[in-house]
């Protein structure tokens, strides 16, 4: 389903992915309501944005706030846009291609350590069972992609430096396997741009007219400085989340995404158009400021506000 993926992923411009309602809320302790999220879609989507990223298929008891995933799908499919679903296991992986999410997302972990953590597996029975949700989406004759984001890309918290040929090596095995995607996540902030660039080099390289995903963190401060390393090595679909919300409960030092508004104006700065409308995006944040009112919301570009002079709708495209 390569075609599909290129189809999604047009080659001839940047993609941001909205990943804030779900990688954004699972740290959370408070998240909004189902009626707030739609608001925060139909809004995002009215500004340009097309890809987002609705919840984890995860059992509604202990994960309160992914019980409306399937709501969330309904609606963002409603809209023509693509949704993007997240499993952890087989059960997961069947809820959301009954669901009817456009991609689903596994993760795979640079480290075995790091896997263990999160998956409970050793990364060779994590492989078996991607293959396995291969076979279940081509068996039930779906259209959904299937991308492996490989976690712990460029550096792990638990096991240190990452090789990107380690990478490369798991990124192969996943096409192997059938997929239709591959992300790299630096989930923890580790790498820099010179890291970043290499890998990117690596992906563009292996992935051919392939699309691939670039996941980062802002743990260090790097996350825009290696969202540019990243393009300028080929790379061009992003993950962000609005207001920087996010983080991953199985890596210790783990904080936020790059923020969503932030990644748009580097990118809009530089002469790369995202057909985003910033000014929109920005007064989006209140939804988040209203409905999660103890939770810390990042973002320097909210902090001191477009530079003074500049008319944002002439970069939307």
């Amino acid at each position: 389903m390569a075609g599909d993926a290129e189809r999604v992923y047009p080659a001839d411009r940047v993609i941001l992915r909205e990943v804030g309602l779900r990688d954004g809320l699972q740290l959370t302790q408070s998240f909004p309501s189902t009626e707030a999220k739609a608001d925060w879609i139909r809004r995002e989507h009215a500004a340009g944005v097309r890809h987002f990223e609705v919840g984890s298929f995860l059992p509604s008891s202990r994960f309160p706030q992914f019980a409306d995933v399937r709501e969330l799908t309904d609606l963002v499919n409603s809209l023509g846009a693509h949704s993007l679903g997240l499993a952890l296991n087989g059960r997961g992986a069947r809820d959301a291609l009954e669901a009817g999410v456009t991609e689903l997302t596994v993760v795979l972990s640079a480290t075995e350590a790091h896997n263990m953590a999160n998956a409970r597996r050793p990364r060779e029975q994590s492989l078996a069972e991607i293959a396995a949700t291969v076979r279940l989406r081509d068996e039930a004759r779906s259209t959904t992609l299937i991308n492996v984001g490989i976690a712990m890309a460029t550096g792990c918290s638990l096991a240190g430096p990452v090789d990107p040929a380690e990478v490369e090596r798991l990124a192969e095995a996943c096409l192997r396997a059938g997929v239709d995607l591959v992300g790299i996540a630096d989930t923890v902030g580790y790498g820099g741009p010179r890291q970043i660039a290499e890998l990117c080099r690596r992906m563009t390289a292996l992935m051919g007219d392939r699309p691939y995903i670039v996941h980062l963190h802002d743990t260090r401060g790097l996350g825009l400085a290696n969202a540019l390393a990243a393009y300028d090595a080929g790379a061009r679909v992003f993950d962000a989340s609005l207001a920087g919300l996010g983080g991953c409960p199985f890596a210790p030092g783990a904080t936020g995404n790059v923020v969503f508004e932030d990644l748009v104006y580097l990118f809009e700065t530089a002469g790369i158009s995202t057909g985003i409308d910033l000014e929109e995006v920005i007064a989006i944040r209140e939804i988040l400021a209203r409905e999660m009112p103890d939770e810390k919301l990042h973002g320097t570009l909210a902090q001191a506000g477009l530079p003074k002079g500049m008319t944002w709708q002439a970069h939307a495209a």
